[in-house]
C-alpha cells in the first residue's frame, strides 16, 4: 500500500530563520513560503534528491500546530508523509484494520495540490502519519 516517503515535516518557531538554515548553512534548495489556510499553516519545502523536508509554522492562533509549538518552543518533528496510489482505498483498508483517520475522514487537498489524510499517532508507534495520493 505505501509508496515512497514524500516528506518529513518539522514545526519551526521562525520560518524565515529555518529556511535560511537549510538554504545557507546546508546548501539546500528551499521553496518560497506558502500559506495553507485550510490547514492553518505556512509551509516551506526543502527539496532533497530523494525526498523533501517540510518546514511548518502556524498560520494564526487557531492553527492545529500552534499547541505543538507551545509545547515544543524550539520546534521539532511533526509528521511523516507517505505516498499511496489511491487514498480512498488506503483509508478504507486502514479503517477496516482498526486504524483511526483524523478529522472527518475525507481527504483534503494538501500542500502539493493532492488529496491527503492524517492517521492517529497512537496507531502508528507514536508518529503522526500523513498519506498523500501520488
Amino acid at each position: 500500500m505505501l509508496g515512497r516517503l514524500n516528506h518529513v515535516a518539522i514545526v519551526v518557531p521562525d520560518l524565515a530563520v529555518a529556511a535560511r538554515v537549510y538554504a545557507d548553512t546546508l546548501g539546500a534548495r528551499v521553496s518560497v513560503p506558502v500559506d495553507l489556510p485550510d490547514h492553518g499553516v505556512t509551509t516551506v519545502f526543502v527539496e532533497l534528491g530523494n525526498t523533501k523536508i517540510e518546514l511548518l509554522h502556524p498560520l494564526g492562533a487557531a492553527s492545529p500546530i500552534a499547541k505543538f509549538l507551545a509545547d515544543h518552543p524550539s520546534g521539532g518533528m511533526h509528521h511523516v508523509c507517505y505516498e499511496v496510489e489511491d487514498i480512498v482505498m488506503a483509508r478504507d483498508r486502514l479503517r477496516a484494520s482498526g486504524a483511526r483517520v483524523l478529522g472527518d475522514g475525507e481527504p483534503r487537498i494538501g500542500a502539493h495540490g493532492k488529496p491527503v489524510l492524517f492517521l492517529h499517532p497512537k496507531d502508528f508507534c507514536g508518529t503522526l502519519v500523513e498519506l498523500e495520493q501520488a
